[in-house]
């Protein structure tokens, strides 16, 4: 099963353009002792200050850094390791169920690191697939639009398309969950909570709803005003944007949020496994995890960070109302074909699109 999925995405990987985007960062004072490869979909840019504060910890070690698409880096890893090559040394992804399968599939190994004993357990899975983020899919809205605030809820959502005038067609995006694996992921675990949650599609559609691949894609429209609001929307994404926009708020629905990570592992097959290791020591420390959440705007997992970008202090907040989901081989369910096909034909119809 390993080798199929394999061989999917690494033709997938062919028949598309090459997306990867590779930066090395040289050590930070003399020659390079060693190498830390790192495979993440984290881009670049808001990689950069991760990496400096490591290697002011690790001066000698030089980073490379490669940028991927989530299918990707599974299938680089797959395909080294099966081949017999060294991969990367670290691997952070957006796409839990595909991190996790690595793990769950002997590709990445056990870690021992410092912060481990502390983690939270739906954040572990047998210290071999770590969750580093806690991200919430929100509602982002365009504030002139709503002078009394948006809807707070998935019913009050309901409720508020229902009222909109038919000129107003075409004011609501979301993800297209057949191009977005976080989209996908996102409504799977509404199925779960909301058993309203293809009605609520229903009527999004007869509203006019727009779909896209990508957070960005919604947050510009919303923020100009092109939208009103954008559905379970990557709440990482939106709350760096709102910051820039002030026409652009965000609000997690009271019924229920939905938050998923972004998980680590250390490949099996790592070049330099001491490396990956010590990377992920850094981001699970109190100054790895400080960083992500200020700097980067990445809520932080670890509950010896307390700032409002934080787990803990969203848990305080807002307790039952959020859904983290678990790293654990329960999300492989996702990536079952038969559960993907039937959501994509409920999905197509509750737009219209079959």
């Amino acid at each position: 099963m390993c080798k199929i999925l394999a061989l999917i995405l690494f033709s997938a990987m062919a028949a598309a353009p090459a997306l990867a985007e590779e930066v090395i960062y040289p050590p930070l004072s003399g020659p390079a002792d060693q190498t830390l490869l790192i495979y993440s979909t984290l881009d670049n840019r808001l990689a950069a200050p991760l990496i400096a504060a490591f290697q002011s910890h690790h001066a000698n070690v030089a980073v490379r850094y490669v940028d991927l698409l989530a299918g990707d880096i599974a299938a680089r890893i797959i395909t080294e390791t099966d081949a017999g090559l060294p991969t990367a040394d670290f691997a952070f992804s957006s796409a839990m169920d595909m991190q996790i399968k690595l793990a769950n599939d002997g590709y990445a190994q056990p870690v021992e690191v410092p912060e481990a004993s502390r983690w939270p357990d739906w954040a572990n899975w047998q210290n071999t697939a770590f969750a580093l983020t806690f991200e919430p899919g929100v509602l982002v809205y365009h504030k002139p639009s709503f002078p009394h605030g948006p809807p707070q809820s998935r019913l009050e959502l309901m409720d508020w398309l229902r009222s909109t005038p038919p000129d107003m067609a075409g004011i609501i995006g979301t993800y297209d969950i057949e191009r977005s694996a976080v989209g996908y992921l996102f409504l799977a675990r509404d199925v779960e909570h909301f058993p309203d949650i293809w009605a609520l599609l229903r009527v999004m559609a007869a509203a006019g709803l727009q779909t896209f691949p990508t957070s960005q894609d919604i947050i510009d429209r919303v923020a100009d005003g092109r939208l009103m609001l954008g559905y379970n929307i990557l709440g990482s994404y939106a709350a760096d944007q709102v910051r820039a926009h002030p026409d652009l708020g965000l609000v997690l629905l009271r019924d229920f949020t939905v938050v998923v990570s972004r998980v680590a592992v250390v490949p099996r097959a790592a070049a330099s496994p001491d490396l990956g290791r010590a990377f992920l020591a850094f981001l699970m420390s109190v100054e790895g995890q400080t960083l992500l959440s200020e700097k980067l705007r990445l809520p932080a997992v670890s509950l010896e960070v307390s700032g409002a970008n934080s787990a803990q202090a969203m848990q305080a907040a807002l307790g039952d109302q959020l859904r983290p989901v678990a790293v654990s081989p329960g999300v492989l369910v996702y990536l079952d074909q038969a559960k993907r096909r039937r959501i994509y034909g409920l999905w197509r119809g509750a737009l219209g699109l079959n």
